[in-house]
């Protein structure tokens, strides 16, 4: 009975504060209706010019091509490589196409044509991509077939909207309770509770148990919001992602309640937090794969319990990947959700 007069304060707590409740919704909604739009790798319109030296039907089909291309954006046909360059030079420009004499000829003849591609390479990721797109448009066609699996339209946004539910879960089940037990020591309040019959572990419990439930509301939220914008549903059993939830819920409420114990004030505990949540995104591979990564770098992502859950999410939503396939990453959470429990157990005695 104690708990649930604990849950219902807490919950009256959180109605009466004018701002929090907005946040919680209006968050959430933003996140997914925006950062993957935003937050994506997918180069469209790059400002391509192409010089034609050969002026045959075959480099007219080809500039044609490119023309009808997403990706690029016909800016200029100069009559020299020296008046391409300084398109780009000048910012006019993203990259040049330079066909030369007699590439009709060579394709008749069933030799190779060559062509000569320069891109602007400030921007590396923009410069490799562009490339990347051009190559496949100058490729001959027939040779290669292609097959996209689990994602086949290429689309990064459903490799981004399975990872933003994570970070979401992060901010509401393990860094709002923090703060909220956090704002109690600094109010001087958890002395006051201290002292009464009510037991550390029912207080802690009671904070802990709403933002479970606000989680568990904003996690199918999202998942609503990604059907009806995105059109992305799970391949997988929407019951895999439950269990993989309540298991990393308990990984992030036993982080903050580490940095809670540790913290004095909010403003202590939210430094504490914005340290986290910076290394926990840039390791997790949120943006760009942990492959990708340096050695030293992916070694330091088998500690960021980030990482093991945006791979459940990303394997049961595209992959359609069962239990079976998700318990070397739920077998991870788990360890780690012991770790932190312990060390917040211990932690908190030592501050008491």
């Amino acid at each position: 009975m104690t708990l649930r007069y604990l849950i219902e304060k807490e919950f009256k707590q959180l109605a009466r504060n004018s701002f929090l409740p907005r946040l919680i919704l209006l968050f959430p909604c933003m996140m997914m209706l925006i950062i993957p739009w935003a937050a994506t790798l997918e180069i469209e319109d790059l400002r391509i010019v192409i010089i034609d030296n050969d002026h045959s039907p075959s480099s007219e089909r080809l500039v044609h091509r490119i023309e009808a291309s997403p990706y690029f954006k016909l800016t200029g046909l100069p009559d020299t490589y020296r008046d391409g360059l300084e398109a780009i030079e000048k910012d006019r420009a993203d990259m040049l196409l330079e066909i030369p004499r007699g590439f009709e000829k060579e394709q008749v003849n069933g030799r190779p044509a060559s062509a000569l591609v320069a891109v602007n390479a400030v921007n590396g990721t923009k410069g490799g991509l562009g490339s990347s797109y051009l190559n496949q448009i100058l490729a001959p066609a027939g040779n290669t077939s292609i097959r996209y699996l689990f994602n086949p339209h290429l689309e990064y946004k459903n490799y981004m909207v399975p990872a933003l539910m994570t970070m979401l879960l992060v901010l509401l089940c393990g860094f709002l309770p923090a703060l909220n037990v956090v704002g109690e020591k600094e109010a001087g309040t958890i002395e006051q509770i201290n002292v009464t019959p009510v037991s550390r572990f029912t207080f802690i419990l009671s904070k802990l148990l709403p933002y479970w439930l606000i989680g568990f509301i904003v996690l199918n939220l999202c998942m609503l919001l990604a059907w009806l914008v995105y059109g992305l549903t799970p391949s997988g059993n929407i019951f895999c992602i439950y269990i993989a939830t309540i298991v990393f819920t308990f990984v992030v409420s036993g982080l903050g309640l580490v940095i809670s114990n540790y913290s004095a004030t909010m403003q202590q505990a939210m430094f504490v937090m914005w340290f986290c949540m910076l290394i926990f995104i840039l390791m997790s591979g949120l943006f760009t794969p942990i492959s990708s990564m340096p050695q030293w770098a992916q070694c330091i992502t088998y500690a960021n319990p980030l990482r093991y859950f945006m791979e459940i999410m990303r394997m049961v939503y595209l992959k359609g990947s069962s239990l079976t396939d998700i318990l070397p990453q739920l077998g991870t959470l788990a360890i780690f959700a012991t770790v932190l429990y312990l060390w917040a157990i211990v932690s908190y005695k030592k501050q008491q």
